[in-house]
């Protein structure tokens, strides 16, 4: 237990230092796109300048929410401090469809106030800079953030990666105003561009509602019906009602698993150990089980694959193959 928390305050370090770093490079990639923007006065450039507030605003939320999240269970959270991490991901999309409103609003306004655009190709230098700077920064938040399990890190890296398609968004938006002349095409791009910020602001607060309301993750519950499967046993007669809440880096399971019926207390407590050691084998140890053990009923006979067995009733007639409708229902074999 304590090597546990050993390795989730080092790896809580980490986080905290890549989070760190992250939250330093998009206050800088601020002030040069702002800089663009008082060079150039293009609502389109102004829509990437805004975003990059949100960047640094919500990395800085999202800095916080991996101290927290690091910090071990207590009596007050027994089951860790991991649920922070979805709070920072909906403070997140909050502030991106904030920003895109008003990106839309203001490009809306320039509509019946037209204004002059000015140093184009200094500005397209800029965006062209930042907009790499922030795909290579948010394609090594998601990569870390992926592989630590760290939903906050995915969220951020996933939000910079979105504002480097805006930037691409504005250089288009900026090359055709350039080449056209028409100052309105910066309008447009503006007002397209904030709408898309809308949606990915939107999505990411939508993640962020399913993970605090302990919404199903069936992709969750698919990695471990194949852990459980591959090494599948003939005593391991079935699995159902499971559900998976995620805390963090985390997953809390439970499920039924159902026994023959003469089985031993020790033997039953061996055959739930085992089954949540080569599921942690598969998972990086990053699975809590509570197995309820469920003793075989006579149905259960036409379906357990079991040899040898003095008290079986009748011979099995078909095998069930564990998949998402059956392992999730509250029901033996998924059919009594």
């Amino acid at each position: 237990m304590q090597q546990d928390i050993t390795d989730a305050n080092i790896t809580g370090k980490q986080l905290f230092k890549i989070q760190l770093f992250a939250l330093v490079a998009g206050a800088v990639i601020l002030l040069f796109k702002f800089g663009a923007y008082f060079l150039t006065h293009s609502n389109t450039i102004f829509t990437d300048a805004l975003e990059s507030i949100i960047n640094v605003a919500a990395a800085a939320f999202a800095l916080l929410s991996i101290y927290i999240a690091s910090q071990p269970t207590d009596a007050d959270h027994p089951y860790g401090h991991g649920k922070v991490e979805f709070l920072s991901a909906g403070f997140e999309g909050i502030l991106i469809m904030l920003a895109g409103g008003s990106i839309i609003t203001k490009s809306v306004f320039a509509f019946f106030h037209p204004y002059t655009i000015e140093n184009l190709n200094i500005g397209l230098a800029i965006v062209v800079g930042s907009g790499l700077a922030n795909y290579g920064i948010g394609w090594w938040l998601q990569t870390y953030g992926k592989k630590h399990h760290s939903l906050t890190l995915q969220a951020d890296g996933e939000h910079l990666k979105s504002d480097a398609y805006s930037s691409l968004a504005v250089l288009a938006g900026l090359l055709l105003v350039l080449l056209t002349g028409l100052r309105w095409i910066d309008n447009v791009a503006a007002i397209l561009i904030g709408t898309f910020i809308l949606y990915t602001g939107a999505k990411l607060l939508r993640k962020s509602i399913a993970g605090i309301m302990d919404e199903s993750d069936d992709e969750i519950v698919e990695s471990i019906i194949k852990s459980i499967s591959i090494h599948r046993k003939p005593q391991w007669i079935d699995v159902h009602n499971m559900r998976v809440i995620q805390y963090g880096s985390k997953w809390h399971v439970d499920c039924h698993v159902t026994l023959p019926w003469y089985y031993t207390l020790q033997q039953a407590h061996d055959e739930i150990e085992e089954i949540a050691r080569l599921v942690n084998e598969q998972n990086a140890d990053r699975v809590e089980f509570f197995i309820h053990a469920d003793s075989c009923i006579s149905a259960s006979c036409t379906v357990c694959s079991l040899q040898n067995c003095a008290h079986r009733k009748s011979l099995q007639n078909t095998s069930v193959e564990w998949n998402l409708e059956n392992v999730k229902r509250n029901k033996k074999h998924g059919l009594v």
